[in-house]
């Protein structure tokens, strides 16, 4: 998609109607904060003229259709102004009734506090914590420009739009925006435009209490395009916005000095950002800026008209999009079919059909190297499957080989130099992201990727480092985002890096979030079951693997599978005298316990628990199916903390976890010191069975 130049020359503009449909926005906005009694009035008031600027002559979108693949993005990373943005929308012919805008903040409207994904037509993500906005676009940009390099044809720019966003003083403060400002600009992610909305007023202040950065300078050293303007004054918004379209590669940073509460009473001063102004203040704004006073909500038939312009061009860039699609469809069918497959969220038909299996009695392997085993054996075939690791591809085992790396084609690299382990070519078709050591930005952007559409985004780290990416998974799980998250070094077997590096209560933190599908795979066939699960869920997937090498484990009389989140992997005949269950490495020692067991004469059923989310969508039928009877004694044993565990062991129950930080040592050294041998496992269980003897026996043994 061309720039699209500003709708006139200055000299022709109506500078009334202008004025008249720039406060047509902030009244609307105001009135909206002041019914609800409640909300941020300040932005709108400060930020509308940019935001008018931006939507009427400047994006490309169809209200009526927001889905349209091929159009612009707008992120307001400054969800508190979210009122400016439920104004816009609905003033410019989107499906967000007058109605809706007067029960802003009610219960069950669809303008909540701040914006909400799949909850209010037109708003692209969900923001509000501050920063997260700024990194989803980051996360946008590259999806945009990733679709572009690998299905864009000669004479067919099929993908071709840029992503906006209003950024506020508190996102620039925030560590995930200055690390995805770091990413965006290494990657030269030219068709990134913010418009900073630079009011130097924070909640508790101005700016100069916590904040004395020079942004202008700190961006251009990050790589930004960076302009400095009056952001009140719509002709420098317009030359800014036109200057940006214009730099190809590099992302943009409008820096708009603005004024917070612009034409209120409480105008500059931080205690027009979050309260409503009053029935006093809104009457003196409206006269201020010579709007009507009454009624409330009110814009003029030719405001509205103005304002419905703009949704009558986008539907007709839509339908010029439409017929260049057909066009592009008959020149490359196969790449229309796989870009259609790709926006449509499906996946091609075998998709998996390479994915490998293992025999009981193969070599041991991890469950990170299954997993990189797993990836590579369908990655050729889903070619909108993308991502990358903060770092660690030779650790957590993602790299995709021969599919290249994502990043500007203009980046100078020596091609003698050895750049990564994935191979293939440098550019924006390629595939793996290297999001350096950016955890909170990585996730962030991995949810903007999902919220873009067209790509199947996934991250990887070491399962301790998911403290910093609990933003972004909490907002996936959110927003029904389809980003895979990939944990590696799961628990204290990580051995000699120490309690610092070693994970233990991520697991349970992990599975608190509503919503979010945590899996941690048993074996080799796991994974794969794992990955086949993630890659058809709607939602965001956790994905957790081992450093340590496990044995693969005998599923010839299981009954169910990972798909059900827990199965029974041995003893289903008949009432078990007790039942061990396992997650991950664990698992194994189940299977070893059970196995001294039964040499004691205890009837021991193992069951594998790899996700307590699917397992909990189960019949209860099933669940007790696998569990036994109530009253059975059960044993879980995972390497993390024990809590939540008690759900699962009932009333009899014991658990063998670790409720303390871990030890530098080696891993199986480490293990053994808290207690994760089979021996320890099946004296644990011979204890609920008041066999305390033997189990004291088992133990020294």
């Amino acid at each position: 998609m061309t720039a699209v130049a500003p709708r006139s020359t200055v000299s022709q503009l109506d500078r009334e109607l202008e004025t008249e449909a720039i406060n047509a926005v902030r009244v609307l906005a105001i009135d909206a904060v002041q019914a609800a009694n409640s909300g941020h009035p300040g932005l709108p008031l400060g930020a509308a003229p940019m935001a008018y600027v931006l939507f009427t002559e400047f994006m490309n979108v169809n209200p009526q259709n927001p889905h349209w693949p091929n159009r612009d993005r707008f992120v307001l990373s400054a969800g508190h102004g979210s009122a400016l943005l439920y104004s816009l929308l609905h003033i410019t012919g989107y499906d967000l009734s007058l109605n809706e805008v007067k029960n802003f903040r009610q219960l069950g409207s669809q303008t909540p506090g701040h914006p909400e994904r799949l909850h209010t037509a037109g708003v692209e993500v969900t923001t509000g914590p501050l920063g997260q906005g700024f990194a989803n676009g980051v996360g946008m940009a590259i999806a945009e420009r990733f679709l572009a390099g690998t299905f864009n044809r000669p004479g067919h720019d099929i993908i071709d739009h840029y992503t906006y966003g209003i950024v506020s003083d508190g996102d620039l403060m925030e560590g995930v925006a200055a690390e995805a400002a770091s990413l965006a600009g290494h990657l030269g992610l030219g068709k990134l435009i913010y418009l900073y909305d630079q009011n130097e007023i924070t909640l508790a202040g101005t700016i100069g209490v916590s904040f004395s950065e020079d942004i202008p300078a700190r961006f251009t050293a990050l790589g930004w395009h960076v302009q400095e303007i009056d952001g009140l004054d719509t002709d420098r918004v317009r030359a800014a916005v036109a200057a940006a379209q214009a730099e190809s590669e590099r992302p943009s940073l409008i820096c708009a000095r603005t004024t917070i509460g612009f034409g209120s009473p409480k105008a500059d001063t931080f205690g027009v950002h979050g309260s409503p102004l009053g029935p006093d203040g809104v009457a003196k704004t409206k006269e201020a800026l010579g709007y009507p006073l009454e009624p409330a909500f009110y814009v003029s038939d030719t405001v509205t008209a103005h304002f419905r312009e703009f949704a009558m061009r986008g539907a007709a860039k839509e339908a010029a999009w439409n017929q260049a699609f057909a066009d592009y469809e008959k020149q490359d069918a196969q790449a229309a079919t796989a870009l259609t497959l790709a926006l449509e969220s499906k996946l091609p038909d075998g998709w998996d059909s390479d994915i490998p299996s293992w025999e009981t009695g193969a070599k041991p392997i991890s469950t990170r190297k299954a997993s990189g085993e797993v990836i590579n054996a369908f990655a050729a075939k889903v070619p909108n499957f993308i991502g990358g690791s903060a770092d660690l591809d030779p650790s957590t085992n993602t790299q995709m080989k021969d599919q290249g790396d994502f990043g500007s084609p203009a980046a100078v690299l020596d091609p003698s130099a050895e750049q990564g382990l994935s191979g293939g070519g440098w550019g924006f078709a390629g595939r793996n992201i290297h999001f350096g050591i950016r955890e909170h930005a990585m996730g962030s952007a991995a949810n903007g990727m999902a919220a873009h559409g067209g790509v199947i985004p996934f991250t990887a780290t070491f399962l301790v480092f998911a403290d910093y990416m609990r933003p972004p998974m909490r907002l996936a799980a959110l927003s029904d985002l389809k980003a895979i998250f990939v944990f590696t070094h799961d628990s204290v077997a990580v051995g000699e890096d120490g309690p610092t590096h070693q994970p233990v209560e991520q697991l349970l933190s992990l599975r608190a979030i509503p919503k979010l599908i945590t899996i941690r795979p048993a074996d080799a066939n796991e994974t794969a079951d794992a990955w086949r699960i993630a890659m058809t869920l709607d939602g965001p997937c956790v994905l957790v693997f081992s450093r340590q090498d496990l044995p693969v484990l005998d599923r010839a009389a299981a009954l169910g599978s990972l798909a059900n989140g827990a199965y029974i992997l041995s003893g289903a005949e008949g009432d078990p005298d007790v039942v061990l269950i396992g997650s991950g490495s664990e698992v194994e020692l189940a299977v070893r316990a059970a196995v001294m067991l039964g040499e004691n004469g205890v009837r021991a059923r193992v069951v594998s628990m790899p996700s307590w989310e699917l397992f909990a969508q189960q019949e209860e039928r099933y669940r007790a199916g696998v569990l036994g009877p109530a009253g059975t004694p059960r044993v879980a044993v995972e390497a993390g903390v024990t809590l939540g565990w008690e759900r699962f062991v009932g009333e009899r129950g014991a658990i063998v976890g670790i409720d303390r930080y871990g030890a530098s040592g080696p891993g199986a050294k480490v293990l053994e010191h808290f207690g994760f041998t089979a021996q320890h496992v099946a004296a644990t269980a011979l204890r609920l069975l008041g066999k305390d003897d033997l189990a004291t026996k088992i133990e020294s043994a």
